[in-house]
C-alpha cells in the first residue's frame, strides 16, 4: 500500500520553523486543508537564539511567494534595506583599510569580465565603484528605491535587515491566518519510531501524540529529531572556520534622525571582526572570535572599544558557535533545517538564505509517497552538502587573503593546512585568470556566485596575471560600459532618497503594490 505524503510536521519555530511553513504551505496551498496539513509544533518555554538579524535578497522573492507586503514586513519586523556588507581592517589592519561587497552585479556582468579591464586601468577607482554604483550609494546613506517604487523592486538590488525576534512572530500571525498552517504550542516530551527507524509521532505534554508523514527538524543546535533521535553526527569545521563565541549587544541610536547603515559593516578585529546592523530603531552589535586566541574578557573590551561611549551600561550576551552542519540533511523521514542542520559564522549572513533555499527545495519536491522519500532525500543531501561547503569555502577566503600578521589568529588563517583543497585550486587558478561563470559557479540557485569572489578577491587586493591580449578584444566594450556605471552612480546619488527617510514613508505611507 502506497503511504502518501500529506502530513508535515515542522518541530520547532523561529525564523527556521516558520519560514520553512510558510514556503511549504504556499506551495501546496491548492491542497490545504482538504488532503494535506502543514503543523508547526513549538515549546512555549523555549526563547528564540534571534540573533540573525542580516538577510539576502533572496528573501525579497520569497516573501513574495508566500502573500507577504513589504509595507507590513518593514512596520511590523522593525526592518531596513541591506545593500551589501563594508569589510574594514580585514586586509592590513589600517583605519583606511576597507572595501565592499554590494548585492548588485558588475556592470555588463553578462557580456564581460571587468576584472581584467580594473587590473590594467590605472584610474584609482575601487574594484567595486569601477563596475557597480551600490559602494558609492552606501557611502552617502541611500535607500535602494524611492516610495513611488513599487513592493520587492529596487532601483538598486537589496536585501534586509531585520530584528528576528520581531520577524518570527510576524511569520507566525501570516501562517496562521492566511496559509493554513495550524500552530501547536507544545513540548515535546518523547521521539516515537517505527520499526522500520521512520519518525513515527512526537509526543507532546500539553497536546498529546502528533503524528506525521515528514517531519522537520527546526529544534535548533538540540536538533532533537535528526541529531538526537536518527544519530546523524556532526561534522565540525572548527579546523576551517576558527570563531566559536559572539558577544552581542543592543546599540541605542544617539537621537531619532541618526543615519542609519544601508549595509552590514564587519570591522576586523584581533582575533575575530564585529558585526554593525543598523535598523531603525537601534543597532545590533556583536563581536565573532575564537576562543583559542583571546579570552571573553578581552573580546568584550574591544567590542565596547569599538561601540564608544554609548556600550556604558549595555549588557552583553555570550552564544557559543559551533561551525559545522549534520552528515546528512534528510534521513528516513526527516529533514532538518536552520540551526538544527548546522551554523557558520553570521560574516556573509548565510543562515536565513539556507533556510529559504532548503525549504524552497523541500516544498518543490515534495514526495508524492514514502516510496520516493529516500529519492528525493537523496538529491536533498547533494545539493545541501555542496551549498554548505561552498559557503565554507566562501568565508574562509575573507581569511586567506589577509596581510595582517599582528595576531596569531590572522597568522593561523592562512596556513594551507586550514584552507579547503577546492578554495586552494580556485585561488591557484584565479592567480592567472580571474573568476568567471565557469569556474564551476554553475549550480541552480549558487549561493555565491563568481561575482561575490571577484568583490572579496579584489577587494582585498589579490593580484592575477592578466594577458595584454586578453584586454585588448573586448576593449571598447569595457570601456562603454565602464562609462555607463559612471553615468549609473550619477543617476542614483542625484535621485535616491536618504536611507532612513524612505523606511519613515514606508511605515507612514506604505509602498505602492504590484
Amino acid at each position: 500500500m502506497v503511504t502518501r505524503t500529506r502530513n508535515i510536521v515542522i518541530v520547532g519555530g523561529g525564523t527556521a520553523g516558520w519560514l520553512t511553513a510558510g514556503i511549504i504551505a504556499a506551495k501546496h496551498r491548492s491542497r490545504i486543508p482538504h488532503d494535506f496539513t502543514v503543523t508547526l509544533v513549538e515549546s512555549p518555554n523555549v526563547p528564540i537564539i534571534g540573533v540573525g538579524e542580516g538577510t539576502w535578497p533572496t528573501l525579497r522573492s520569497t516573501l513574495k511567494k508566500i502573500g507577504v507586503s513589504e509595507t507590513d514586513f518593514f512596520r511590523e519586523c522593525d526592518a531596513a534595506f541591506k545593500q551589501g556588507a563594508k569589510f574594514a581592517r580585514w586586509t592590513t589592519g589600517a583605519n583606511d583599510d576597507a572595501y565592499y561587497h554590494p548585492l548588485m552585479l558588475p556592470q555588463g556582468f553578462a557580456q564581460l569580465n571587468l576584472v581584467p579591464h580594473w587590473l590594467a586601468s590605472e584610474g584609482g577607482d575601487s574594484f567595486c565603484d569601477m563596475v557597480c554604483a551600490q559602494g558609492k550609494i552606501c557611502d552617502d546613506g541611500l535607500a535602494p528605491k524611492a516610495i513611488t517604487t513599487a513592493e520587492f523592486e529596487g532601483a538598486a538590488n537589496y536585501a534586509y535587515h531585520l530584528d528576528a525576534g520581531k520577524f518570527a512572530p510576524f511569520l507566525q500571525r501570516h501562517c496562521c491566518e492566511k496559509l493554513g498552517v495550524r500552530h501547536v504550542l507544545a513540548d515535546v516530551r518523547t521521539v516515537t519510531q517505527a520499526q522500520d527507524g521512520d519518525i513515527r509521532s512526537i509526543v507532546t505534554e500539553q497536546a498529546g501524540e502528533i503524528e506525521g508523514d515528514l517531519f522537520v527538524d527546526c529544534t535548533g543546535f538540540k536538533s532533537l529529531l535528526l541529531g538526537e533521535t536518527l544519530g546523524v553526527p556532526f561534522k565540525e569545521c572548527g579546523d576551517v572556520l576558527f570563531c566559536d563565541t559572539a558577544l552581542a549587544v543592543q546599540v541605542p541610536y544617539e537621537d531619532e534622525s541618526s543615519p542609519i547603515a544601508s549595509h552590514t559593516i564587519s570591522t576586523a578585529q584581533s582575533a575575530g571582526w564585529i558585526w554593525d546592523i543598523g535598523l531603525p530603531t537601534r543597532r545590533g552589535t556583536g563581536h565573532v572570535f575564537s576562543s583559542r586566541h583571546i579570552s571573553d574578557e578581552q573580546a568584550e573590551r574591544e567590542l565596547r572599544a569599538y561601540i564608544g561611549p554609548a556600550a556604558d551600561g549595555l549588557s552583553v550576551r555570550k552564544i557559543s558557535i559551533r561551525s559545522g552542519h549534520r552528515e546528512t540533511f534528510w534521513k528516513r523521514n526527516c529533514v532538518a533545517v536552520g540551526l538544527a542542520a548546522g551554523f557558520l559564522e553570521p560574516l556573509e549572513a548565510s543562515a536565513i538564505v539556507l533556510v529559504e533555499l532548503s525549504a524552497k527545495l523541500i516544498a518543490e519536491q515534495m514526495p508524492a509517497c514514502r516510496e520516493v522519500m529516500d529519492i528525493v532525500a537523496s538529491r536533498f543531501n547533494a545539493t545541501t552538502s555542496y551549498r554548505w561547503g561552498r559557503i565554507i569555502d566562501f568565508l574562509k577566503l575573507h581569511y586567506v587573503l589577509t596581510k595582517r600578521t599582528d595576531t596569531a589568529f590572522w597568522r593561523d588563517n592562512v596556513m594551507p593546512e586550514t584552507i579547503p583543497d577546492r578554495l586552494q585550486e580556485l585561488l591557484h587558478l584565479w592567480r592567472y585568470q580571474p573568476p568567471w561563470v565557469h569556474d564551476e559557479f554553475d549550480r541552480i540557485e549558487e549561493v555565491f556566485p563568481a561575482a561575490s569572489y571577484q568583490y572579496v578577491l579584489y577587494g582585498m587586493g589579490f593580484e592575477t596575471e592578466i594577458e595584454p591580449a586578453a584586454i585588448a578584444a573586448d576593449s571598447r566594450l569595457a570601456e562603454r560600459v565602464t562609462r555607463e556605471n559612471r553615468s549609473n552612480i550619477d543617476r542614483l546619488r542625484g535621485s535616491l532618497p536618504r536611507h532612513r527617510d524612505l523606511i519613515k514613508k514606508i511605515v507612514e505611507h506604505g509602498l505602492h503594490k504590484i
